[in-house]
């Protein structure tokens, strides 16, 4: 598999937001792990569930408290646009469990991580009914297309929480910053 550039996922994610991950974050993602397919790593706190979902190696959620960081890899380079509007559909609970409408933060930030093209986007879900005790989620969508593979990392946390702890957004950034290839 063809390595990433040297910035790593960390580049796109600086040019995205101006809060990356400080060290007292980063330094807790003491546990590393493989999805199924292994094709990348990414590192985590101790206590998060990692797990792939069944049937689909290359489909793996990470979990602690009420973060949640999936990361969708697919062999091929997809097209950027339309991957990204496909991992913008992934969420916590089907389509007919959330209003229709969502909430941009932003949308369709571009970017290139080396010789890769991506996109960005972050808006907030509003469910339904409660998952965990909330139905605001924000997510935060991006996309990486490029030397011969697509991948979409997705940062999901309820949106009081996101907006209330500074620990909590830094956190899911490092852990979606941590992905590497294998």
């Amino acid at each position: 598999m063809k390595q990433w550039a040297k910035a790593g996922l960390v580049g796109l994610l600086l040019v995205a937001t101006a809060a990356g991950a400080g060290e007292e974050e980063a330094a807790a993602l003491v546990a590393e792990h493989a999805n199924a397919a292994q094709t990348l790593t990414l590192r985590t706190p101790e206590d998060w569930v990692v797990e792939s979902r069944a049937g689909q190696p290359e489909v793996t959620e990470a979990r602690g408290g009420l973060l949640v960081v999936r990361v969708l890899r697919r062999e091929g380079e997809l097209g950027l646009d339309s991957y990204h509007v496909q991992c913008m559909q992934d969420r916590l609970a089907g389509p007919m469990k959330a209003e229709p409408q969502v909430d941009y933060e932003y949308d369709f930030r571009q970017g290139r991580i080396g010789e890769r093209k991506a996109l960005d986007s972050a808006f907030v879900v509003h469910y339904d009914e409660p998952i965990d005790g909330h139905k605001d989620w924000r997510q935060r969508h991006v996309t990486v297309v490029g030397q011969g593979e697509s991948l979409c990392l997705i940062g999901m946390a309820p949106r009081r929480v996101w907006k209330k702890s500074r620990q909590s957004r830094a956190l899911l950034d490092a852990v979606m910053t941590s992905v590497r290839p294998d």
